[in-house]
């Protein structure tokens, strides 16, 4: 139930500007879950929401950014693990071969991930191009890859 609540939580949030934990609970029994302010004090907690101001200008609820940078990156990770079958580099050039129709994907999941010495990458079906700065670069890029996959 716990899971659940906190799920809808997250959802609230995201599609509605909640100001106080009252309106989170009215929220939440709309949705036909009742529960306690100190519930909802101890799942703000654990959910490690913060309040920022929203575009209206008032003070909202909403999931940090550490947080989201986390949930982003495992969920990245995991395209990256299920999909990329290998890695080799030449030169500043990295090749990545994926299951078939997951390049696309998976270049922009390394696109997503901000690495400080890509340049960019390219995808066809099944091969992502990776530019790196250097050859330095590439082999580390490969080796943190690999490690990132297993």
């Amino acid at each position: 139930m716990k899971e659940k609540r906190q799920a809808m939580i997250l959802e609230i949030i995201r599609s509605q500007e909640i100001e106080t934990q009252e309106q989170l609970l009215a929220a939440l029994a709309e949705r036909g879950v009742r529960c306690t302010q100190a519930t909802i004090s101890r799942d703000i907690k654990e959910l490690r929401l913060i309040k920022e101001q929203s575009r209206s200008g008032r003070y909202v609820y909403s999931t940090s950014r550490q947080q989201q940078t986390a949930d982003r990156t495992q969920g990245l990770q995991s395209i990256l693990r299920e999909g990329v079958i290998s890695s080799d580099w030449a030169q500043n050039l990295v090749v990545l071969k994926t299951m078939p129709a997951l390049a696309n994907a998976a270049a922009a999941t390394l696109d997503g991930m901000d690495w400080p010495d890509m340049v960019g990458s390219i995808a066809g079906d099944d091969t992502v191009l990776v530019i790196m700065r250097t050859s330095a670069d590439a082999e580390r890029f490969c080796e943190d890859l690999r490690d990132m996959t297993k």
